[in-house]
């Protein structure tokens, strides 16, 4: 009987070690599944050049640079459309990937912060997909603006024409298309912008930015991976800027960072081309409130 017993005893301590071991491996697969750390230029599209950056100092990085030629890229903005509702919110929420299925654009990033954002466990967020959020600052979708003009969110406009403007203010001109809002202002005029201090700015965090050049129809789209030891841990605000600079862009607009940073591309399969992370998840994405696309 007390071999019995024993025998029971380690086939249980099997049994464990075996489920314990599940969420280390599929945790391991996810970090095997991630972008290689080697460095690479890809024309995606016509205009449209993708180059992924690998850094060793001052720390681990990878960062993924799009730049798109508005004169030749066939290509036009979309940011998503907005559903205001009685609720006092103006979108339901999305992944980047579920944008890009669902509009059908061949590239977007996540867009404007947020709210309501809550994380109380990898299985207790808010929002999850279809819940509803707040944008913070204007947003513009197809000339309609479902998001109105909030004080200290600076935005990124797609007129008319085939061009883009950063006009250093939170409400975008008359004849924007296409308008999104992030949270500080990068580059004006070629040069950096002197920055606050605090964790939101000197930490190294995963990071979405998008530039102009000084005409406008050069589009220079930056996401930084963080928050990955040995992988990528991330870029101050400080850092970003002066790889801004080093591009030779005109004016820059931080936006949604963290664990909504994501880049997505359909060429024609659906590929994530970063290392999103979500709830410390790696190649997990975050359902955000708004997103800038661009469509044939």
């Amino acid at each position: 009987m007390a071999s019995h017993y024993k025998r029971l005893g380690k086939i249980g301590l099997i049994t464990l070690g075996l489920l314990l071991s599940i969420p280390g491996g599929i945790y391991l697969i996810l970090l095997l599944s991630r972008p290689a750390r080697i460095p690479q230029v890809q024309e995606l599209f016509p205009g449209v050049i993708y180059t992924r950056l690998v850094l060793s100092n001052p720390r681990p990085l990878v960062i993924h640079q799009v730049k798109i030629d508005l004169n030749t890229a066939s290509m036009q903005p979309l940011v998503t459309p907005g559903d205001p509702q009685p609720d006092g919110m103006e979108i339901s929420a999305r992944t980047t990937s579920e944008f890009v299925r669902e509009f059908g654009v061949k590239l977007a990033i996540n867009g404007s912060f947020f709210y309501p954002f809550e994380v109380k466990s990898p299985w207790q967020v808010y929002p999850e997909g279809g819940d509803r959020v707040g944008i913070s600052g204007q947003a513009i979708a197809n000339g309609i603006e479902y998001s109105p003009v909030n004080g200290g969110w600076p935005v990124l406009c797609f007129l008319s024409s085939p061009r883009a403007v950063i006009p250093g203010s939170d409400a975008c001109p008359p004849d924007t298309q296409q308008g999104i809002a992030g949270g500080t202002i990068l580059i004006w005029d070629g040069e950096a912008v002197p920055l606050s201090s605090g964790s939101f700015y000197d930490g190294a965090y995963p990071r979405t930015a998008i530039a102009l050049d000084a005409s406008g129809t050069q589009i220079f789209i930056l996401v930084v991976d963080g928050r990955q030891r040995f992988y990528s841990e991330g870029m101050s605000l400080p850092e970003l800027q002066a790889l801004l600079v080093e591009l030779g862009v005109d004016t820059a607009l931080n936006l949604d960072g963290g664990g909504s940073s994501t880049l997505v591309v359909a060429d024609p399969h659906l590929r994530v081309l970063n290392a999103p992370i979500h709830t410390r998840v790696p190649l997990r994405q975050r359902a955000v409130g708004n997103h800038l696309g661009f469509k044939d």
